[in-house]
């Protein structure tokens, strides 16, 4: 295999990691928070803050820089339409992602401290709906690497 397909299968690979461990991370997420079982929740987010640290941080950097290189080899302008779309969800994405593994850390510390169940609930409210919009992101960028739409068309006209 050439540069370009190893650095393509990093960049298949790194999407899988983030959305397989996004997936996973909001399952057992939700099915500890519905257990109301506070030892099961704590022994869950505890798992969630480790994983995306060691999963979902470095695929994000991953992400970024094999997208990036796949860009300029494959000659897509900087300029177009997809790309700014591309680059909009992923910072998007981006800006729901950070403040959920703060929420994820506040509520391994509350479960942990025996704290507040009520900023515990707002708290995963909050992280349900970010998880919600990252989610989306993720899919509409996945439509946008399909269907190479506005790939061709220039952002500034």
């Amino acid at each position: 295999m050439n540069a370009y397909e190893w650095i393509k299968l990093m960049h298949i690979l790194s999407a899988t990691i983030l959305f397989g461990t996004g997936l996973g991370i909001a399952y057992f997420m939700l099915r500890g928070h519905l257990s109301g079982n506070h030892e099961a929740m704590a022994v869950v987010v505890r798992s969630v803050v480790v994983a995306d640290w060691v999963f979902t941080t470095p695929a994000v950097v991953v992400q970024l820089l094999t997208g990036l290189w796949l860009t300029t080899q494959l000659g897509i302008s900087h300029e177009s339409v997809w790309f700014f779309s591309v680059i909009f969800l992923f910072s998007f994405v981006g800006v729901c992602w950070v403040p959920v593994v703060w929420i994820q850390i506040r509520i391994r510390r509350i479960i942990a401290d025996g704290g507040d169940r009520d900023d515990y609930r707002r708290l995963f409210s909050i992280w349900m709906f970010l998880g919600i919009l990252a989610f989306t992101g993720v899919l509409l960028i996945f439509l946008l690497m399909v269907s190479k739409a506005g790939i061709d068309r220039p952002f500034f006209v």
